[in-house]
């Protein structure tokens, strides 16, 4: 079929199916991360479909904070069992226990940013040579800088001045020893693709992404959910509100949104008219203005 027959949801599938192809045909050792995040679960679809009838020729990785929602770490497990894909889990924990990363203190203390330094592990672990991940480039402004094919040093740095062209979507895989490349097939995707995708596919999502009554503590405008790695500080306390979450991650820093939205319909709905962005009520990224670069030039996703 030709492209100009395809309707949109088809073009960016197919685009996204060629740049997982492009992985399996450069790379020796690639691998997919798995946070059990929506977008991750889109690109466990379109891996299946790049590589049918046989299976996916590459395991998940998820760098596991400890802080994890319960429902993602519950979809993780049935997700795997249901495709039969290799799950290597790697955690925060062991590192923090190795010396290799040192625990945040403080009221807004997270894990977030020390998956780095558990993924760079993993990496040279299993001499990984790809990653593919789920950015898009409609998240935030330092993923609008990235590549499909996004080079990393030996070191897992990123420098996003010195990064490959991609014209008529030719990517360029070579490397020196040591270093890797993080591949995003979902670059030129929006969120209102991903949630449309979902529809589309029928693709089963973890219940956290639906509306549900929570406890949850409005902590600078964040709603954050209740769980035991969050203290309260003065004058605040958990109140039971009607919300779902936009992206899932460390619950110390992964906010909430109120909403009605209780379907995939709902939820397409509410997308088109959001006026506030999908990372808006991450914790993480108001640290700073480049919070973001700064951390995907240290490795991170």
């Amino acid at each position: 079929m030709s492209d100009y027959n395809l309707n949109h949801i088809q073009q960016i599938e197919h685009e996204a199916i060629f740049v997982m192809r492009e992985v399996a045909a450069q790379f020796e050792k690639p691998v997919l991360l798995f946070s059990g995040g929506k977008d991750s679960i889109v690109l466990v679809r379109l891996a299946q479909k790049a590589f049918h009838p046989a299976r996916f020729p590459f395991p998940l990785l998820h760098v596991d904070t400890g802080h994890n929602f319960a429902e993602t770490l519950q979809f993780r497990d049935e997700l795997i069992e249901v495709t039969g894909a290799r799950l290597i889990v790697r955690t925060v924990q062991d590192s923090i226990d190795s010396g290799r990363a040192a625990e945040e203190t403080g009221a807004n203390a997270s894990r977030n940013a020390l998956q780095t330094i558990t993924l760079l592990d993993a990496i040279e672990e299993f001499h990984f040579d790809a990653a593919i991940g789920g950015a898009r480039r409609d998240e935030e402004k330092a993923r609008a800088k990235e590549r499909f094919f996004s080079h990393r040093d030996e070191f897992g740095q990123w420098d996003p001045k010195n990064q490959r062209p991609e014209l008529w979507n030719i990517f360029n895989g070579r490397k020196q020893p040591g270093e890797h490349f993080r591949v995003f097939p979902l670059s030129n995707w929006t969120e209102m693709d991903v949630w449309q995708y979902i529809a589309t596919e029928k693709i089963a999502i973890p219940p956290i992404y639906f509306s549900h009554d929570r406890e949850v503590v409005d902590r600078g405008g964040t709603l954050l959910a209740k769980c035991d790695y969050i203290t309260l500080q003065a004058a605040e306390r958990y109140e039971t509100r009607r919300v779902r979450f936009r992206t899932v991650g460390d619950m110390t820093c992964t906010g909430a949104v109120e909403s009605p939205a209780a379907t995939l319909e709902d939820i397409i709905q509410e997308v088109a008219g959001a006026r506030l962005t999908e990372r808006g009520g991450r914790a993480d990224d108001r640290r700073s203005e480049t919070s973001m670069e700064d951390r995907k030039k240290h490795g991170y996703f």
